[in-house]
């Protein structure tokens, strides 16, 4: 009885973080569908933060509070997001780490900084994306051309997303994904353990980041609160971080992104 309890402790526990990482991303996901289903629905859009009013007061309060609300706001978002579509894709990273720091007394706290450093990658990315979009709002408003041909940055977007496929950058980043003992093996050494455990997770996030940019980015692309894309995009990216066929999405992703590229231009430039 003893060796069995003992065997059930040990398989428990990668459980229950498998648990807690469905638990939170699922809380993310309903959260993003009841604000889809809400009158605040536009709030999920990129360019939506502008109007909302029970920020206003807060934006005239904030010195430079135009600009810094609505980023952060957005930023915050978008942390949602990463957690619904990325947060599963941390569990081979996350359940080898605990085998590490396992038997330590601050293994928990050690765990919790690889997850903010993961999410701290993305949260920075979500303020580049953010601010990017911010100028090329503010060129469509000072360029009416620009606004009436949108669509050409759509094909721009898709295109640059389907060649990324095919970049040699995003396969050393997506490898570091598919091989958790070496990358967690060259980074821990258990002598400062609370930043240690924080650069795994920032690493783990920028080579996340630095393998799913591109296609993150199509959400500008299909509209950012479409919650079916969302889900369709997140299963792509989890296939290729963790499954190890992951690697053959390559070519026919690659090659349906540029030839989606090719037709909005077709149909919307013809």
């Amino acid at each position: 009885m003893v060796v069995a309890g003992a065997r059930w402790r040990r398989a428990e526990r990668p459980l229950v973080l498998a648990l807690l990482l469905g638990t939170l991303s699922a809380g993310a996901w309903i959260a993003l569908a009841w604000l889809s289903a809400s009158p605040f629905n536009r709030y999920l859009a990129h360019d939506g933060w502008g109007a909302i009013e029970a920020l206003a007061a807060l934006c005239r309060s904030v010195p430079g509070g135009d600009v810094v609300v609505p980023l952060v706001m957005h930023a915050l978002v978008w942390v949602l997001m990463i957690a619904a579509m990325m947060l599963p894709t941390t569990y081979p990273v996350l359940a080898l780490f605990r085998r590490v720091v396992r038997g330590r007394r601050d293994s928990g706290r050690l765990i919790a900084r690889v997850l903010l450093g993961f999410f701290a990658a993305w949260f920075a990315f979500g303020i580049v994306a953010h601010g990017a979009d911010v100028l090329l709002l503010w060129g469509a408003q000072k360029m009416p051309a620009v606004a009436s041909h949108g669509w050409v940055l759509g094909a721009v977007v898709l295109a640059g997303a389907g060649l990324f496929q095919f970049s040699a950058l995003k396969y050393r980043c997506l490898e570091q994904c598919h091989t958790p003992f070496a990358f967690i093996n060259a980074r821990w050494h258990g002598r400062a353990p609370a930043r240690e455990a924080w650069r795994i997770g920032l690493g783990h996030g920028f080579f996340c980041v630095g393998c799913c940019w591109a296609i993150m980015l199509l959400m500008f692309v299909v509209g950012v609160g479409n919650l079916g894309w969302m889900l369709a995009l997140a299963v792509v990216m989890a296939a290729e971080k963790n499954l190890p066929w992951g690697r053959r999405l390559r070519t026919p992703l690659g090659l349906g992104l540029l030839l989606w590229a090719v037709l909005l231009v077709l149909t919307r430039g013809g």
